[in-house]
């Protein structure tokens, strides 16, 4: 498939597409990755909300966490990263609207809608409040669910979040723009499209998919007002080749507080929001590797590495 048709689909919205390279190269890590937990280990089932049947599993025992997955992907997604994040946590990962073995429906792709619908989910299963990590798609639903109820959301961390349109490169626009069901042919050999088939209620609706998507991503959108509403910490995480302009990322970071001064000898003025760049990492491998997940546990486990220069001199 041509570079430039292929681009038109790996995308994203909060927006984003996920994308997956056709190789797994990007993902190589140093640090090992511990056995997958088994079937026996999972719990799973569906809960409605806003019309919507979703399916969820919940795996791992430890404080909660929501996990949300990209666009065009699922629970899935995540299966190398699993064993990390359930080691200590016990992660609820949900099937979003129209995706994995989650129901498309017949209502709008909108992001609001199914943030909404999170809060839901949480409330049927038994979560007074969790943490939250997603990725792309996933990160602008897990946006709305902070925004819209703050006292569900303990720790919130993003990866390849955009808070407006414009935070894409300007070449992405116009190709996500053509997103629709009329490329769902060309799509067939894409992972995307087999671990959609292997697991959809109805793997007919990948066209109905896909326009839905696109009709999504052709929505211009402007959350920067909505990010003072954020009153959790927040941690924003990209890879250093990300879809979205590194001035974005700074943009979104300083709205949340963060880079507008010097942290102090004392760290006395430090924001309590953090911004990770991982490098050598695009928007289509971040959500593979463990250094996301260890990077993104750190900060909702409370945790901090900072080392105070007095401690080594003993003065």
């Amino acid at each position: 498939m041509p570079t430039n048709s292929l681009s038109i689909f790996l995308g994203l919205t909060a927006a984003a597409i996920l994308a997956v390279p056709t190789g797994l190269q990007a993902a190589e890590s140093s640090t090992a990755v511990p056995a997958a937990a088994t079937p026996a280990e999972v719990k799973s089932g569906y809960v409605e909300a806003g019309g919507i049947r979703y399916y969820y599993e919940i795996r791992g025992e430890g404080e909660p966490l929501l996990l949300l997955h990209g666009g065009l992907g699922s629970i899935d997604m995540f299966a190398p990263l699993m064993p990390i994040l359930s080691e200590k946590r016990q992660v609820i990962g949900v099937d979003l609207q129209g995706h994995g073995r989650t129901e498309l429906g017949s209502r709008p792709l909108d992001l609001e809608a199914i943030g909404a619908d999170m809060a839901t989910v949480l409330d049927r299963l038994g979560y007074a409040s969790v943490d939250v990590l997603g990725y792309s798609f996933g990160s602008g639903v897990a946006f709305q669910l902070a925004v819209q109820h703050p006292e569900k959301v303990r720790r919130l961390a993003m990866v390849s979040a955009g808070f407006a349109q414009d935070g894409f490169y300007a070449e992405m626009i116009p190709l996500q723009a053509q997103l629709s069901g009329k490329m769902a042919d060309v799509m067939k050999e894409t992972p995307m499209y087999k671990s959609y088939m292997a697991v959809a209620p109805h793997p007919e609706d990948f066209p109905r998919l896909l326009d839905a998507m696109g009709d999504l991503m052709r929505r211009p959108y402007d959350w920067s007002a909505d990010v003072a509403k954020l009153t959790m910490p927040v941690e924003l995480i990209y890879g250093d080749s990300d879809m979205f302009r590194p001035e974005h990322m700074v943009k979104f970071y300083q709205l949340l507080g963060g880079g507008l001064r010097d942290a102090g000898w004392q760290r006395e003025h430090m924001a309590k929001n953090r911004l990770a760049i991982l490098p050598g990492l695009t928007h289509y491998d971040i959500f593979m590797v463990p250094e996301m997940a260890r990077t993104a546990l750190g900060f909702l486990n409370g945790e901090t590495h900072a080392a105070n220069w007095s401690d080594q001199t003993g003065k």
